[in-house]
């Protein structure tokens, strides 16, 4: 295994985020491939690590002072043997190949854990929307469809949205797809209600992941309900993952953005949550607003040099990353568990390293990762593929019932793959290997395509 790893590590150099992810996959399905040897045979791991399609292109787009800038767009079409390649566009400064990559595939094994037939890809920009008024990110949205178009389609490849890209995005990049393709079809997921859009969306993700969460307490006889809750992030997933553990009964005393977190221990509660909502979804302001208007709160500046992320570091019962890649080091890892969290649930793609992952596991942590987690985002998506198909929307009762049922099974395919290959309660090696599996036996039926 570590051959084949340092083989794609040589073929790209420099890409961290995408060796992360494939490092990560492969160390944790290795008893698979040992109790399969036709994987090797017909070089499974090396067709899977390497993306169908890859598209690059320019984004050139002009400010509202008559200023031209140009940005870069991408799509990576990583696997489709289960279904059109599915999976959201990020709009970031930080995006970029290896970012996309690793994001894209991660995306394969979770689109296969839903059970839903989407095979997986990523997109994105390293535009930034943050300060751009309406109309210079819809100049941005039209110029990057402009390019984007060609290669997307109902059958073909639906993208969904991310960092950066919420409903204004989404409506803007549909529109000038339809101008430009004079058809309408449910090319893109996420999309408002009154046009196609799946109640329940926004939230699926959030909620996908307390729902997960809930599964993995039920196991141990335990719920949410008066659980201690950390949360980092303050967006879309962030904001329902709250609302979730809320309704459940949890309490909720941390939420963060790039510039610092807030520490509220006294629980964040409705009334205050919808403050956030309006805070960073309609003012688009920061989260130290939180602490002006809630005198018992703390604000605490990010210090990136510091080694370590003071938001992980109270006594708690649970842990939800929901803010991005990374943000959990081995030092955050090791003072979670100092503080008494035995739950962390992953809300963001990847946002604990892998020393973090190691720890947590070797700790007895229940550990849910990512592609398991948060794959309620991409269940609503395909649901609301399925009723674009049908021309219906269906009521946000039954469509959180769908996706509780979806992140119900999500947690027995990966429990039970993990005690199959004699890791019992291991979920990070057990939904790596049960999506592992399903797009395999796929990809060999459909022949070296």
């Amino acid at each position: 295994m570590e051959n084949e790893i340092n083989i794609i590590k040589g073929r790209d150099p420099g890409e961290r985020e995408f060796h992360q992810a494939v490092t990560e996959v492969l160390e944790s399905i290795a008893p698979v491939l040992e109790k399969n040897p036709e994987y090797r045979r017909l070089k499974i791991v090396q067709r899977i690590t390497e993306p169908e399609r890859i598209i690059i292109f320019r984004v050139p787009w002009m400010d509202d002072r008559g200023g031209v800038h140009v940005n870069r767009g991408f799509r990576i079409e990583m696997n489709s043997a289960l279904g059109p390649y599915k999976g959201g566009l990020r709009f970031h400064p930080s995006v970029n190949l290896s970012i996309l990559k690793f994001l894209a595939f991660e995306q394969v094994f979770k689109n296969a854990l839903t059970t839903l037939q989407m095979g997986g890809g990523k997109g994105g920009s390293d535009f930034d929307p943050k300060g751009k008024s309406d109309s210079e990110v819809m100049r941005f949205c039209q110029s990057f469809m402009a390019e984007l178009f060609r290669h997307i389609g109902p059958n073909t490849d639906i993208p969904a949205g991310d960092i950066g890209v919420g409903a204004r995005e989404i409506g803007f990049l549909f529109g000038m797809y339809k101008k430009l393709k004079n058809e309408f079809t449910g090319v893109l997921t996420g999309k408002s209600i009154g046009w196609g859009g799946s109640l329940i969306r926004p939230e699926a993700t959030g909620y996908g992941c307390v729902y997960f969460a809930a599964e993995m307490l039920a196991e141990k006889n335990s719920t949410i309900s008066d659980k201690i809750c950390l949360v980092s992030g303050s967006g879309n997933v962030a904001q329902f993952t709250s609302e979730k553990i809320i309704a459940l009964g949890g309490k909720v005393i941390t939420l963060s953005d790039s510039s610092g977190y807030i520490l509220d221990e006294s629980g964040i509660d409705e009334s205050k949550l919808h403050f956030v909502k309006r805070l960073k979804n309609v003012k688009r302001g920061r989260i130290k607003e939180y602490a002006d208007k809630y005198k018992e709160a703390v604000y605490t500046v990010c210090d990136h040099g510091a080694g370590y992320n003071p938001l992980w570091n109270y006594k708690a019962d649970c842990a939800f990353p929901c803010a991005t890649e990374n943000e959990i080091n081995e030092t955050d890892a090791q003072n979670l568990i100092n503080n008494g969290v035995s739950l962390v649930c992953e809300g963001a793609n990847m946002p604990v390293m892998y020393g973090g992952v190691k720890l947590f596991l070797d700790n007895n942590i229940l550990y849910g990762p990512a592609k398991a987690a948060n794959a309620g985002g991409v269940a609503v998506s395909g649901l609301e593929m399925a009723q674009n198909s049908m021309r219906l929307s269906w009521p946000a009762e039954e469509v959180d019932q769908r996706l509780k049922i979806i992140m119900k099974n999500i947690h027995r395919s990966s429990l039970d793959a993990a005690r199959q290959y004699n890791l019992p309660g291991n979920y990070f090696a057990g939904a790596n290997m049960a999506g592992f599996i399903k797009v395999v036996e796929a990809m060999i039926d459909q022949g070296l395509v």
